[in-house]
């Protein structure tokens, strides 16, 4: 099983949409091939995108308006820092919402084809245990099935934004802050629970799971002062 970048570029065919622009610009800051306080150029990304620079500032206003990037007047758009205090506040919103969705997969059940599906992104965590950019998206896939499962989408599109402090922060304790193999035993748990019908069992394993990264945080914040800022 593979699970790819979302709006994977194409340039060769036409020039890639402020969304297109958007996702990898995303996906390059959480997984820190961009860093923090790396400036970026509008005319240089419009010449790596082959486009015009239209698209990319209006990216670069989307990832702003996420916390991913500063807009300084006068001096241009940089990666911002990881901020313990936006991960808090995007945890928070996380958890309330997926407490929510695994008690109602716990009640109701999911369909064979969304089960099985489980089964198949747990076992790429497990080959994925090494590439933390793998491992991932993968996690990513884990609890966006979750939301697929009790049918309410919309919830995932919440989560998405919400979260982007959150994943940085998730990305930099893989794998040797946060071991790989604790959370995919608490992915398993949370399965588990929804297996057995026991909605507070998928609550509880849910807490524990959102609560890994609280763990941590202080820990990376004192090993790297220069990629997170511990505004909490």
């Amino acid at each position: 099983m593979v699970i790819g970048l979302p709006h994977k570029l194409d340039a060769d065919r036409h020039p890639p949409s402020v969304r297109a622009i958007h996702a990898r610009l995303r996906h390059e800051i959480i997984t820190l091939h961009l860093r923090p306080r790396t400036r970026l150029s509008e005319n240089e990304l419009a010449l790596r995108f082959g486009t015009s620079r239209a698209p990319v500032r209006e990216a670069l206003i989307r990832l702003a308006e996420e916390g991913f990037i500063d807009i300084q007047p006068q001096r241009g758009s940089f990666v911002s820092r990881i901020s313990l205090g936006a991960m808090r506040r995007a945890r928070f919103v996380r958890e309330a919402i997926e407490i929510s969705v695994v008690r109602q997969a716990a009640e109701s059940g999911l369909a064979a084809p969304q089960r099985a599906y489980l089964d198949e992104v747990i076992a790429e965590q497990v080959a994925a245990s090494d590439d933390p950019e793998r491992f991932t998206l993968a996690d990513d896939a884990f609890h966006r099935a979750l939301v697929e499962g009790i049918g309410i989408m919309q919830l995932w599109a919440v989560l998405e934004r919400e979260k982007s402090q959150f994943d940085r922060l998730r990305f930099l304790s893989l794998p040797d802050t946060t071991p790989v193999a604790v959370l995919v035993e608490q992915h398993r748990a949370i399965v588990a629970a929804i297996d057995t019908r026991d909605a507070t069992a998928a609550e509880a394993a849910m807490r524990a799971h959102m609560s890994e990264v609280l763990k941590v945080m202080h820990t990376l914040a004192s090993r790297h002062p220069d990629l997170i800022v511990d505004d909490t």
